[in-house]
């Protein structure tokens, strides 16, 4: 069985200190984290597994994929993998991109395909009685969105660190919401984790928003070296939205 890897000290300590300030974890809980095979979901089951192993809380820990059946992007390295972690894996192969192209008149996929993928762990978290999703968005990620809304949507909102889902049975956590991307690039780099290329056709055949969200933030920040400091200030309400709600507890069910 292959061992797990120790994250760096920054990167279990910026974790851990998300999951306290937003009471993402609880006694009891069991998390089905979001494994996509790219650098960030993959250093987020190494972190929380450390953090299983000692924090003050006892929780349970899987791991699930959503293979879209894209182009060349082929998740299913990640069933032997998962297997030699001794992690229990739900891996779920749909046909995402041609369901898209039957249902949408538009050329850009992603946030279809997020939406499909987010309902298949719902139901796989019902059928298996998990309460709780992890997913890997980190700083950058809620900085793009953040600049995203503003831009685009003419609102200030960002993704929130805990909430609780429409239906009230699953509450959906962030821990790497304090994590920067070269961070988990660099862990994941550093301790040759199994990532795989992002080869989806329907996301890399054009520019995206995003994309260029993160190429407005890294000339700021050649610029400005605290940027994501003072953005973390002005995300942190956003962050906590639905939080008082999770915190509560999830609905009876």
């Amino acid at each position: 069985m292959a061992d797990f890897i120790k994250p760096s000290r920054t990167l279990a300590s910026l974790a851990g200190r998300a999951i306290a300030d937003f009471s993402m974890i609880r006694d009891g809980d069991r998390v089905l984290l979001g494994l996509s095979g790219g650098k960030d979901s993959l250093s987020l089951l190494q972190i929380l597994h450390y953090l299983q192993q000692r924090a003050p809380v006892k929780f349970e820990l899987a791991a699930m994929t959503v293979d879209p059946m894209a182009g060349d992007f082929d998740p299913s390295t990640m069933i032997p993998y998962l297997q030699s972690l001794g992690v229990e894996y739900h891996y779920v192969r749909k046909p995402i991109l041609e369901m898209a192209k039957q249902h949408m008149g538009r050329k850009s996929y992603c946030s279809f395909c997020s939406r499909l993928k987010r309902g298949f762990m719902y139901q796989t978290a019902r059928e298996h009685g998990f309460n709780v999703i992890a997913l890997a968005q980190h700083l950058d990620d809620l900085a793009e969105s953040f600049l995203m809304s503003a831009f685009h949507g003419g609102r200030l909102q960002t993704m929130k660190a805990h909430y609780i889902n429409d239906d009230g049975d699953l509450r959906i956590i962030r821990p790497l919401v304090y994590v920067r991307e070269r961070q988990t690039r660099d862990f994941a780099a550093h301790n040759r984790l199994p990532v795989i290329a992002d080869s989806c056709p329907a996301c890399f055949s054009m520019p995206t928003q995003r994309q260029h969200m993160k190429t407005i933030l890294a000339a700021e920040e050649a610029q400005n070296k605290l940027l994501f400091r003072s953005l973390l200030s002005t995300l942190r309400p956003l962050m906590s939205a639905g939080l008082p709600d999770a915190r509560a507890g999830q609905k009876a069910v």
